[in-house]
């Protein structure tokens, strides 16, 4: 199989890269190399891959790398929640005309393989919870009134009671909550849209969160676990927001990468799965595991209070889909993950653009 793998420079892009030139497939990488991302070209790149320095929202280009392809892996996006509002249209530009400049392509290419999109968790908004009295319950976002009194616990929407909450299967409805999670539900729309019209196989992968080497440091965009990360590789104690409970599900990027494979090796069409450990841990417990693996010396993690708007307090991850489907269970547990990542090399996203890159 030939895969083209967009974003294949990146985080969880290059380790998809690795995993399906391991497996025996030939692999072209499309990546512009933005510079929010990259300090220039990152040293793990492969010698047998064919890389493009290409922005995915500029058809001809993409279309000129098309030749022979099989399969697509979309991993190109704009992560995060970002600085401020004012992102807006960077994530727009990236997440979804990038998208929609690559389906163009296919489309004049006449492309009917299959497609796996790395889509994230975040389209969900808050998790899935249940209230003793009125059963599975959808609460709205938290009030600011109420944040700013520390009460950061959803409350029920029906009577106000305490809920619990429960692991989130793919069929709950959709609820994006800031600009970066509306544009990741978009991407799944377009790419959706594309393989009904084109008997194209579509997977979308929902990524819980991802860490791992090659993350990104010392960026706003990155993920916690990278933020944290940085923080202690500075000699500097993490700073958790609200009371440290949020709960949340820590997936090795070496399982990413892996169901990565089996979903364009087993294409299904249409099909939505989440991608997790199945172990859902507190921020806080994720930065004290940190902590411990840089050494009884590192400093411990401090319970900050605050909030972002933004955030959702509890969203953590069914899996039963997954296994059926790909037979995908993560194989790297949390406390063996952290303590290998709190080692890993990051990636220095300060840098100029690189080559033909656009800014």
């Amino acid at each position: 199989m030939r895969a083209l793998v967009t974003g294949g420079a990146g985080f969880i892009g290059s380790h998809v890269v690795d995993d399906l030139v391991e497996r025996g497939h030939e692999v072209r990488v499309l990546d512009r190399l933005h510079p929010g991302a990259h300090g220039g070209a990152p040293p793990y790149l492969r010698d047998d891959v064919d890389y493009r320095l290409v922005d995915v929202a500029d058809v001809d280009a993409v279309r000129a790398a098309l030749s022979g392809v099989d399969a697509v892996s979309h991993q190109a996006a704009m992560v995060g929640l970002g600085v401020e509002f004012a992102d807006a249209t960077q994530y727009v530009r990236d997440n979804d005309l990038g998208t929609a400049g690559l389906l163009v392509a296919l489309h004049r290419e006449h492309f009917r393989g299959p497609i796996v999109l790395g889509s994230s968790m975040v389209v969900y908004g808050e998790g899935r919870y249940r209230c003793d009295e009125h059963g599975v319950v959808r609460p709205g976002p938290r009030a600011r009134e109420h944040l700013d009194r520390g009460e950061f616990e959803p409350r029920c929407p029906t009577c106000g009671r305490d809920l619990t909450g429960e692991p989130v299967p793919e069929d709950a409805p959709a609820d994006p909550r800031n600009v970066y999670a509306a544009t990741k539900l978009h991407q799944e729309h377009l790419v959706q849209s594309y393989g009904r019209e084109h008997a194209s196989s579509v997977t979308t992968l929902r990524y819980h969160n991802v860490y791992g080497p090659r993350m990104p440091r010392d960026t706003p965009y990155a993920g916690v676990a990278s933020i944290f990360r940085s923080a202690l590789a500075g000699g500097l104690a993490p700073r958790v927001f609200e009371d440290g409970g949020q709960r949340r599900d820590f997936v090795h990027v070496h399982d990413v990468a892996r169901v990565n494979c089996l979903a364009l090796e087993r294409a299904e069409s249409e099909c939505v799965l989440n991608v997790a450990s199945g172990t859902p841990h507190t921020v806080l417990e994720m930065a004290q595991a940190l902590a411990r693996g840089f050494g009884p010396d590192a400093p411990l993690p401090e319970v900050v209070g605050g909030y972002r708007l933004g955030d959702v307090r509890h969203v953590f991850a069914s899996t039963r889909r997954a296994e059926e489907v790909l037979g995908f269970t993560a194989a790297v547990g949390f406390e063996a993950g952290m303590a290998a990542f709190s080692h890993d090399s990051l990636r220095d996203p300060a840098g100029p653009a690189v080559g033909s890159a656009p800014p």
